[in-house]
């Protein structure tokens, strides 16, 4: 599907595409001369890629995309845009080049890194305090699952990860390190230690400067990471000597190679080198780090490396506008959006607007299923260069679903509460007449929506139900609509043929303007100041029932 997609992919606006074009220059301006350069480009840009790569044996290698994961708390919504975005932009880069270049997606743990502090909620808090400093693929499992703390977490991300269908490879900090896989690059680190410490030293504060080592020893005797200085190093039998607490002060000082997983090193320094050692192509990450991405690249020019290409996504904020924190729990959990809704309409919100703040929260739900909804439909008559700006192409991987649901979120959010529904069952049965044919079988996103939809009415939209009296005005016409409904076939089930009434009643009792008709409708029946289309909810609620909501509401009766 992201195949003969060149030309299209040139011309498409989307970030996606936009990041996908940056990639490309970036890979070759990495890899290539300036004149192996054009002409490599021009082959691409001829929907040639095949002949780029076999022409150009730097090319031969596969575009490396990465991110990072911190291991010490479960997986959350950041992870989950960081590696959704990700995807996109590497989905782009492959219709870009006609599919013929191959990329790799790395999800990295920093499992090596030191316990810092016991996270909140986690059972056996008392373990984990005796384990303060261990690494955390060394920290035992509180929940009594896995060897440790960190393959606990990294289980929990990759089946994270799996649950969305993501395609990447799973690496582990630890497992690289003692691997030797990076020794090349802690080696050139070790042999340019100066020029890293001037590089770090300006960004510290002076208390930090005095003890500041790029360079993390693994303590010999408790296995602790510790943070001290480096007091000698030998660049020839690549090892460090600093002084281990364990030990005390008096015949302290302790020797360890830099390789094989006896060092780890601070957290800027280690991202420059895994750019460097696996050779990363593409990085996003949040706006807060904007400074460290700068220091990093730096480092990794220092260790003779090429930084990433990458963007910086703007991070999300609560209700009230402030900055999401986990410590203060004013966000959205993953597990809190699924209860509410699928996990396509939250690849939808993170698609739209990266680098713009937006609030995420449980109002932002309904209005992000529906967009979803609403975009797949208008992607069937889309020509092909809209398409590939659509959204759900992004979400979809260049394959979206034929089809959505038949209705949408906010309205069955109304079926629920007017119907006073509390099982799937008692909403299909109002189909019956307005989709005979649909089953949950065929209709699956209808059904999973429907479960979605009792959730949320419970949690949300219930408590915060306030019905109103109409005034004289909005009693005539309520009364007078529900005349006219009682006109048409009681079986009718042609929402625009409802609709249509609705108009008429809202134009001859003069609303001005029109939609103070429609409001009056959602606040005096439905108990909410916005709601659906009201001829579609009316033919699947059905007329008899629509007509007797109309009355009741004209007489008062719900809002009593």
């Amino acid at each position: 599907m992201l195949q003969n997609l060149e030309t299209l992919s040139r011309e498409a606006r989307s970030w996606p595409f936009e990041q996908a074009r940056n990639l490309l220059a970036h890979v070759l301006k990495k890899r290539l001369s300036d004149a192996e350069r054009d002409a490599a480009k021009l082959l691409i840009d001829a929907g040639k890629t095949d002949e780029a790569l076999a022409t150009f044996e730097a090319l031969n290698r596969p575009v490396i995309l990465e991110t990072g994961y911190g291991p010490s708390g479960l997986p959350h919504m950041g992870t989950f845009g960081e590696v959704a975005r990700t995807t996109m932009v590497r989905n782009a880069f492959r219709a870009l080049t006609g599919d013929h270049w191959a990329t790799r997606l790395i999800a990295f743990s920093d499992d090596m890194d030191g316990l810092r502090k016991v996270p909140e909620g986690i059972p056996n808090p008392e373990m984990l305090r005796e384990d303060l400093h261990l690494p955390l693929t060394k920290v035992r499992d509180p929940f009594g699952t896995h060897d440790s703390f960190g393959a606990h977490n990294n289980a929990r991300l990759r089946a994270f990860l799996d649950s969305f269908g993501f395609d990447y490879e799973f690496m582990s900090s630890t497992e690289t390190y003692r691997s030797g896989r990076f020794d090349a690059a802690l080696l050139t680190l070790l042999e340019r230690f100066d020029k890293v410490m001037g590089i770090m030293l300006p960004t510290l504060g002076e208390e930090r400067r005095a003890t500041y080592s790029p360079f993390l020893p693994i303590s010999p005797i408790t296995g602790h990471v510790l943070q001290v200085p480096t007091l000698e190093r030998n660049v020839e039998k690549g090892t460090i000597v600093f002084v281990d607490p364990a030990k005390g002060e008096d015949g302290g000082r302790t020797e360890v190679p830099v390789t094989g997983g006896h060092v780890k090193l601070q957290w800027k320094p280690d991202w420059a080198m895994r750019w460097t050692a696996l050779d990363v192509d593409y990085e996003m990450s949040g706006k807060d780090l904007i400074e460290s991405v700068r220091e990093s690249s730096k480092l990794c020019r220092a260790i003779g490396g090429v930084p990433p290409e990458g963007f910086n996504y703007e991070l999300f904020l609560d209700i009230e506008g402030k900055k999401i924190s986990k410590s203060k729990g004013n966000g959205l959990t993953m597990e809190e959006w699924l209860r509410y809704g699928t996990p396509e309409s939250l690849s939808w919100y993170m698609f739209q607007s990266p680098k713009s703040a937006k609030s995420l929260h449980f109002n932002v739900i309904p209005r992000a299923t529906d967009d979803y909804l609403s975009f797949i439909e208008q992607y069937k008559t889309q020509e092909p260069a809209k398409r590939m700006d659509n959204a759900v192409w992004h979400i979809h991987s260049g394959n979206p679903p034929e089809s959505a649901s038949p209705v949408s979120f906010a309205l069955l959010l109304n079926l629920v509460g007017v119907a006073n529904a509390s099982t799937k069952e008692q909403l299909w049965a109002y189909f019956a007449k307005y989709l005979p044919d649909a089953t949950p079988d065929n209709e699956p996103v209808l059904d999973r929506l429907m479960g979605y939809a009792l959730n949320y009415y419970e949690d949300f939209v219930k408590p915060s139900k306030t019905y109103r009296l109409p005034d004289d005005k909005e009693k005539a016409a309520l009364l007078d609509l529900a005349e006219r409904l009682k006109a048409l076939p009681a079986d009718t089930t042609d929402g625009e043929i409802i609709q249509g009434e609705v108009y008429a009643v809202g134009k001859a009792h003069e609303f001005e303007p029109l939609r103070a008709w429609f409001q009056a409708l959602y606040e005096v029946l439905l108990g909410a100041s916005q709601g659906p289309r009201f001829g579609s909810f009316a033919a699947i609620y059905g007329l008899p029932q629509t007509i007797a909501l109309l009355e009741a509401g004209a007489n008062g009766e719900l809002a009593a």
